[in-house]
């Protein structure tokens, strides 16, 4: 597990910087709700009468003024695009950083197998997208305590947990990816997360591309939908979750067999 726990070490000030970000962020939204809980009524209504504005980024289908419905669009929005970019950087210099960084050689001399050293660095490309998680939720939580808000504990958590699984899509993808480059891709991962985020927003607005919620992991992380069903929407995430694992596969297949140099 060296390379897995050097990983980690090497991302260190990344995982900090990223998590505290996102997550102060968010805990200073639910800081404010308190001192706009009796204005939610009047922008509910603001954004009702915004037509596809409104529907584009599921807020026709929320009440603003509970704690949930105004988390789901103000943590959902900060988390889902914050989260996605991390990911994305996260996952797709995984591989390629030996190469361009010039230490594939050192590393490859070891007797370590090629399976190994890419299966160790995607658990660790996983585990820092975890790591993450867990720290923007403890913000989130301790944030709601701080101003005694009562909330469906349930549902906030099905809430982060659709944004961890909407991470590990984009993660597998971009981890993909990685195997096939040997010079910087962060451009190619942001850019891949934005589409993601965009092909939502298209769907959210045409009924007829609502066929791309099956494509984008955007689809299920949707606040409105996990509040109104209290559930992920699995029809969602199976899509998801072959996608993810298909990618992982192909990036094992072309790791093994490329010429690194």
């Amino acid at each position: 597990m060296t390379i897995f726990k050097q990983e980690i070490r090497s991302q260190k000030l990344s995982i900090i910087i990223w998590s505290l970000s996102i997550g102060l962020l968010i805990a200073a939204c639910v800081l404010m709700y308190p001192e706009m809980k009796s204005e939610m009524d009047d922008v509910s209504k603001m954004f009702a009468s915004m037509g596809s504005f409104t529907a584009a980024f599921g807020m026709d289908k929320l009440n603003f003024g509970t704690m949930l419905g105004f988390y789901a669009v103000e943590a959902g929005n900060i988390l889902g695009i914050g989260g996605a970019f991390f990911a994305a950087i996260t996952a797709v210099t995984a591989l390629m950083k030996e190469e361009k960084d010039r230490t594939a050689e050192f590393l490859l001399t070891h007797p370590v197998s090629r399976t190994r050293t890419v299966a160790e660095k995607f658990f660790s490309t996983f585990a820092i997208i975890l790591i993450l998680n867990m720290a923007v939720l403890l913000c989130s939580v301790l944030s709601i305590l701080i101003i005694g808000e009562d909330v469906d504990w349930s549902v906030l958590l099905l809430f982060h947990l659709a944004a961890l699984l909407m991470q590990f899509e984009i993660g597998g993808i971009c981890f993909c990816i990685s195997a096939f480059l040997t010079r910087s891709g962060i451009g190619i991962g942001i850019g891949i997360a934005a589409a993601m985020y965009s092909l939502n927003i298209v769907a959210n607005i045409s009924k007829g591309a609502k066929f791309l919620k099956y494509i984008t992991p955007f689809g299920y992380t949707e606040g409105a939908d996990i509040i109104n069903d209290r559930a992920l929407n699995i029809g969602y995430i199976i899509p998801g979750m072959i996608i993810m694992i298909t990618c992982i596969v192909i990036a094992f297949l072309k790791y093994n067999k490329k010429d690194i140099c």
